[in-house]
């Protein structure tokens, strides 16, 4: 196989598996019989979710909180026109101003519902930077330590109890201001987290929530960060003097929700397409999580075991894994944590290079414009001519420039689509 063709059924792959799990498709799959009295929706995929919403309850009034540079369908631009809902495009990762404004409106759209309302949420991975409700700190405080948390390399789980217990309306806070009125609940999910858990997704905002304050103070003290207001917040919490989040039990009856999208379905999906292209697929798993750097060297020994002894399966197959890695930065580069694992990978098998793909299906990968990065059995030969020193970039956190001197960037721009991420891995025997 040359380098084009590969490329080709590496991108294909891609392509197919968030055609077959796109946002829209599942939402349909699953929406209520009964007609909202109020759509909210919110995440990286909260317009794909609205427009199918909005396809069968036409008439339904929503509120959106969207990333820009993602576009609503028919159904959403004539229930725009009509003046019945409205999006907010708000600032991710990193909250801003319209996050707060976003979540302002969500909160007062929810709070004006009465007893015997349906309120139908649609979550989406991003939502917890997109929906930012900010409680005992400024905005300007909680972008900080998240920004913190997220280059010490902290986990999605240990940045959302943060976030949880700073905000107004994550932890099953929206959830409980609903049920506070007498409404009713269901919540639609798409998962970006390892494990699915929906308390995790988007930071929980319709889920009961099971850390506390005492727990997102342990995290703050893992990472040895001060952040003195959050810090004071956070103590109070511990204190009792502030309330709690919605715990597990009898706090949020009268919700549904349900985990409608995940990484498996994106993986399995893409190892149908590549079956159908006469290329065997072995999935490896849907859990892989931990230092980009660490799970590449990981996959690098699953390669050479594959290629020199047949085992745990024999080659050429495609090696199909997702979850999500995390990336500490020590450097000022650009990139991602896809980038940083195909880079990684790179210089783990050296000289006996695969085709490989690693991308996330939400089309934008860090602070690189692209999804991911293509791997080829010359890549580290050629970007000794033509690109930047591996090493290096490895370094620097640029991982994303390395790959884009190269050309071996895949560009999606924003998919509308939040399941996690793809690597692809094509393995031959030798």
């Amino acid at each position: 196989m040359d380098r084009a063709d590969a490329r080709t059924l590496l991108e294909s792959a891609y392509r197919a598996a968030l055609e077959a799990t796109s946002a829209g498709r599942l939402v349909l799959a699953h929406l209520p019989s009964t007609p909202p009295t109020l759509i909210a929706a919110f995440g990286k995929a909260s317009l794909p979710m609205l427009g199918a919403a909005l396809s069968v309850f036409p008439d339904a009034p929503f509120v959106a909180v969207s990333p820009g540079g993602v576009q609503g369908n028919a159904a959403v631009r004539e229930a725009l026109g009509r003046g019945q809902g409205e999006i907010v495009y708000a600032g991710h990762p990193v909250p801003d101003d319209e996050s707060v404004r976003g979540s302002a409106r969500v909160l007062e759209r929810v709070s004006a519902l009465a007893v015997g309302d349906e309120l139908l949420v649609l979550v989406s991975g991003g939502g917890s930077a997109l929906l930012s409700a900010p409680w005992g700190v400024t905005l300007a405080q909680k972008q900080a330590l998240s920004g913190a948390l997220m280059a010490g390399g902290a986990t999605i789980q240990e940045l959302n109890s943060v976030r949880k217990h700073l905000s107004r309306i994550k932890g099953g806070r929206l959830a409980e201001a609903a049920r506070a009125r007498g409404a009713r609940v269901t919540a639609l999910l798409l998962s970006d987290v390892i494990g699915d858990d929906p308390n995790v997704i988007a930071s929980g905002p319709a889920s009961p929530d099971p850390s506390t304050f005492a727990d997102a103070l342990a995290v703050l003290d893992r990472y040895g960060l001060k952040h003195p207001a959050a810090r004071l917040h956070l103590e109070r919490g511990v204190r009792g003097e502030l309330s709690e989040t919605p715990k597990p039990g009898p706090a949020l009856a009268g919700v549904n929700a349900a985990v409608i999208g995940t990484n498996r379905l994106l993986l399995e999906a893409a190892a149908a397409h590549l079956e159908g292209q006469g290329v065997r697929a072995v999935i490896l798993g849907d859990t892989f999580g931990g230092e980009a750097r660490d799970l590449a060297a990981a996959h690098a020994a699953i390669v050479r075991s594959v290629q020199r002894f047949g085992t745990p399966v024999r080659g050429p197959v495609a090696l199909i894994s997702g979850g999500e890695a995390t990336v500490t930065l020590r450097g000022k580069g650009m990139g991602g944590r896809n980038h940083e694992f195909a880079l990684a990978l790179l210089l783990e098998l050296g000289e006996q290079g695969i085709f490989a793909l690693s991308a996330g299906s939400d089309g934008i990968d860090g602070s690189s414009p692209a999804a991911g990065a293509f791997l080829f059995p010359d890549s580290l030969a050629r970007s000794r001519s033509a690109g930047p020193d591996a090493r290096a970039s490895l370094e620097d956190n640029d991982s994303g420039a390395f790959f884009a001197a190269l050309g071996d960037t895949l560009l999606t721009g924003p998919t509308g689509h939040n399941l996690n991420d793809l690597r692809i891995l094509l393995v031959d025997s030798r």
